[in-house]
């Protein structure tokens, strides 16, 4: 019989580690990134999977183990970040209970922040902003596919642009903010996944960073992706907080990356600022070069203009989430509104679809639309306060709380 509570005795790292890693063996990709005691891992997927309600149980404790003052030799703020990734994996274990939980309710008590949708007039305004600045005529989603279509990489210059791209942002990354030495990133192209790009990261100063080339990949968006999944995106994260927190301080949680937790919140929303806090509010001009030397067609100046009137229209894939699961709406109904509002042909906008149907992704979506949002009033171009979410223990609190 499974045991009641995965680590009885261990103090509050070792069973915040233990409880991502046991219900990890629930939801296939919960744990994003694991380089604590291998030992513990090895416990973890050895024999039955602990029940749900015992796991449940057990975060339900630790919580309030950590409210009742266990281990008073954890200082404030990390105490506060362990207790909010607990809550957040307290959540997913509730949830994959079967325990009827309100979709916005999930999303909170997950993430710290609870989401509204993007109202139809505010995309109506950015539709008619990108009226202006797209070229031709007629209606703005055909054109709108038309450009994007128009401006994918060839996919056999894909992965030499996105070298290229990751030489020069390691560079400006080790410049601005530094890099531990023996740092690497391996690049790979991968299919049949519902994201666009993910980072492995393995530890030891190491991620493995995989592009999906389901479908064609814009030109648009390929610096952003570098820059996001890398320098001075997540892979920079983890390096720094590696090396600053779990080497030199000891503080072994930051060893495991879990979805569901705050955590990606603010992970995600830091990568999604990564490209314009290393290279300012003009990033297209500041990349040109690369696509130049790439001999692919770029126009800096209409991108740029693109790309900021789609802020809104990015914003509102958080809307896709909650239509599916806090209106209950249909995913053909939901297709077709990507399709209207969101100015995505068909394929695209199922993806989007899947994405928020996964069972791992379902609430994730907000970790980006409302995770950037987040970020970027707290840096408020500041990159000592970039910095600061590279190297600091941080929940959403923190991030509205007056500068410290």
């Amino acid at each position: 019989m499974a045991p009641a509570d995965p680590v009885p005795d261990g103090g509050v790292v070792e069973r915040y580690l233990r409880l991502g890693l046991a219900l990890g063996r629930h939801l296939d990709g919960l744990v994003d990134a694991y380089y604590g005691p291998p030992s513990w891992k090895d416990e973890a997927v050895a024999g039955v999977p602990v029940a749900l309600p015992a796991l449940v149980a057990a975060a339900a404790r630790l919580v309030a183990d950590i409210d009742g003052g266990a281990e008073p030799n954890l200082e404030g703020r990390r105490r506060r970040w362990i207790r909010a990734q607990v809550v957040g994996l307290h959540t997913v274990g509730r949830s994959l209970a079967g325990e009827p939980l309100g979709y916005l309710d999930e999303v909170e008590a997950s993430y710290g922040v609870r989401p509204s949708p993007v109202p139809t007039d505010a995309l109506d305004a950015a539709h008619r902003r990108l009226d202006a600045v797209l070229p031709g005529s007629g209606p703005v989603r055909e054109r709108m596919i038309a450009w994007r279509e128009g401006q994918v990489v060839p996919p056999d210059r894909l992965e030499g642009l996105v070298r290229d791209l990751a030489d020069d942002l390691r560079e400006r990354t080790d410049r601005a903010f530094g890099l531990p030495a023996g740092e690497q990133v391996e690049w790979v192209l991968e299919a049949n996944k519902p994201w666009s790009g993910f980072n492995y990261y393995l530890g030891d100063l190491r991620s493995r960073v995989a592009i999906n080339v389901d479908l064609p990949v814009p030109s648009l968006v390929v610096p952003h992706l570098v820059a996001h999944e890398a320098y001075p995106g997540h892979h920079t994260e983890h390096v720094r907080k590696e090396v600053g927190l779990v080497r030199s301080r000891g503080h072994l949680e930051e060893a495991i990356f879990l979805v569901g937790t705050p955590q990606c919140l603010l992970a995600e929303g830091l990568a999604d600022l990564a490209l314009e806090s290393l290279v300012g509010p003009d990033p297209e001009a500041a990349m040109a070069p690369h696509f130049a030397a790439a001999r692919i067609p770029f126009d800096a100046e209409v991108a740029a203009e693109v790309r900021d009137a789609l802020g809104t229209v990015q914003a509102a894939r958080g809307n896709l989430a909650l239509m599916l699961h806090d209106e209950g709406r249909t995913a053909t109904d939901v297709v077709a509104w990507a399709e209207r509002w969101l100015l995505l042909p068909t394929p695209r906008a199922e993806k989007q679809v899947a994405f928020v149907s996964d069972p791992t992704w379902r609430a994730y979506i907000f970790c980006y639309t409302e995770g950037v949002e987040l970020c970027r009033r707290f840096v408020a171009g500041d990159p000592a306060r970039f910095e600061r979410l590279l190297t600091e223990q941080l929940v959403p609190a923190d991030l509205v709380a007056p500068a410290a």
